[in-house]
């Protein structure tokens, strides 16, 4: 159960970032899962772990994590959208 517990908390997690920056994440539910997985982590490694835990993840530093996830993919994925008739 806390398998899917971390899930569920993921995926609000990536949907939050979605929600804050205003851009979707690529692959629907399954996107913002990962993306408050990895955002969990890159937020965790450069903030640090501190704020409320929910599931295991420190939220504030998680969402944090996941907004500059999000952004990054955005950024990617409109310059691969701009390069792509320059062959």
């Amino acid at each position: 159960m806390s398998f899917i517990w971390s899930l569920i908390i993921g995926g609000i997690i990536g949907w939050a970032a979605s929600l804050l920056t205003g851009r979707d994440i690529p692959g629907g539910i399954i996107g913002n899962i990962i993306a408050g997985f990895i955002g969990a982590w890159l937020g965790t490694a450069i903030f640090g772990e501190w704020g409320p835990e929910v599931g295991g993840f420190d939220l504030i530093p998680a969402i944090i994590g996941a907004v500059l996830l999000a952004l990054i993919v955005s950024f990617i994925m409109r310059r691969m959208g701009n390069n792509r008739g320059h062959a």
